[in-house]
């Protein structure tokens, strides 16, 4: 993601040492009891495993974890970075009575346990066309993806035209002809620190710490936050949100995944520099005050960009901040 308008001051050296504090993580997305201790679950959570169900599947060697559930026409959900399938829990109740939801934790991160071969969006949108296609048996849907994991869109709207009927593209401008890499990383001081070699990993190595950059950093580019501008200092994420994605990303392998995405940004530039253009309908929704900034590093690749939004007091977290707002677009968006 980028924030054109504002360059954030690098985090300051006491910041990994903020702590939140959290009772537990959520019980029922714990799938093979692998992860953290459940809790006892809320009538939301009861209500939420009633119509979805956690499921995993291999592809070449990773083994994928994607939640699912609802009617209706495919509609697959890529998440973004430090996020997974997790970032579309508020509006995935909503999809499923249209839809047929597919929640997907990209490979090697969430609870996807594996490395794949690349980290480079090209390679992602491979994995995931193999789960689509070849372990779930999907021929056509609608895509929606959000920050990194629309690079990862995009790529696979490139690649496999035929199967995307629509594509959600959700505050992410991609590297390319319009946008190199290098300038990419100047727009924001994490893009710089999360592509540096072995560096984050030494820095943020603990669960705490992994909460205090997910704390800080989600606060900086939410609605209101230093990234726009702002002076924002309460989280956009709940508690449980927060502990959903630290008790992830403190594996050491997600972790190293996480940062990843951001070392092969010069692999996207130039997969997405050479990717044939599809004519795919695309509806294009950012943060409050970042459309103008975004879409012409979209279009040429994505050239039917039919509408394009921003979502209404949002940051960067569109799906978190402003629920009603993005489930209203993609519904409208997907309805045939």
């Amino acid at each position: 993601m980028t924030y054109p308008r504002s360059r954030s001051t690098l985090l300051g050296a006491g910041a990994l040492a903020l702590t939140l504090a959290v009772g537990g993580t959520v019980g029922w997305n714990t799938p093979d009891g692998s992860a953290a201790s459940p809790v006892t679950t809320s009538s939301d959570d009861t209500a939420f495993a009633a119509t979805f169900r956690h499921k995993f599947a291999k592809v070449r060697g990773v083994r994928m974890h994607y939640v699912t559930g609802g009617k209706g026409p495919a509609l697959v959900l890529l998440h973004g970075w430090p996020q997974t399938w997790y970032e579309w829990r508020k509006i995935m109740p909503a999809l499923a009575e249209h839809h047929t939801v597919y929640a997907l934790d990209l490979p090697g991160l969430g609870d996807s346990k594996g490395s794949p071969e690349s980290f480079d969006k090209k390679t992602l949108a491979r994995y995931v066309h193999e789960l689509l296609r070849d372990r779930i048996g999907l021929d056509d849907f609608d895509l929606v993806a959000h920050d990194l994991g629309a690079g990862v869109g995009a790529q696979y709207a490139s690649r496999y035209p035929h199967e995307v009927n629509s594509y959600v593209h959700m505050d992410y401008p991609l590297p390319g002809r319009k946008l190199p890499a290098a300038q990419y990383r100047t727009f924001s001081w994490h893009m710089a620190f999360n592509s540096q070699r072995a560096i984050p990993e030494e820095l943020v190595d603990d669960r705490e710490d992994v909460r205090a950059y997910i704390t800080a950093f989600s606060t900086q580019v939410a609605h209101g936050g230093t990234a726009f501008g702002g002076t924002r200092t309460k989280p956009p994420f709940t508690r449980e949100e927060t502990a959903e994605y630290a008790r992830t990303y403190s594996r050491p392998d997600a972790l190293h995944a996480g940062f990843e995405l951001y070392r092969t940004l010069d692999e996207d530039e130039r997969d997405n520099t050479a990717a044939a253009p599809t004519d795919t309908p695309t509806l294009l929704l950012t943060a409050t005050g970042s459309l103008a900034a975004t879409r012409p590093t979209l279009t040429p690749l994505l050239r039917n960009v039919t509408r394009a939004v921003e979502i209404p007091k949002s940051g960067h977290w569109l799906a978190e901040e402003n629920p009603e707002a993005v489930t209203r677009e993609i519904l409208a968006f997907t309805d045939r």
